[in-house]
């Protein structure tokens, strides 16, 4: 346990935690909203159509060299 000799670097230390504190917070806030984006239609129909175009794409190569 760390042993302080002033009020000064009891509030120092306080205000490093409550930063840090305000950093966690906002990097939450971020993670959140990249996993709703994620969870969103939209994106999953992009996913599905981008697959489907190279799978579209590889058949076509495959006839035409067939």
């Amino acid at each position: 346990m760390k042993t302080y000799t002033s009020f000064i670097e009891i509030e120092k230390d306080l205000r490093k935690l409550e930063l840090e504190r305000d950093i966690a917070k906002e990097e939450l806030k971020i993670v959140k909203h990249n996993f709703e984006d994620f969870l969103k239609p939209v994106n999953w129909v992009t996913t599905i159509l981008k697959a489907i175009s190279k799978y579209g794409v590889l058949l076509m190569i495959k006839r035409i060299f067939k």
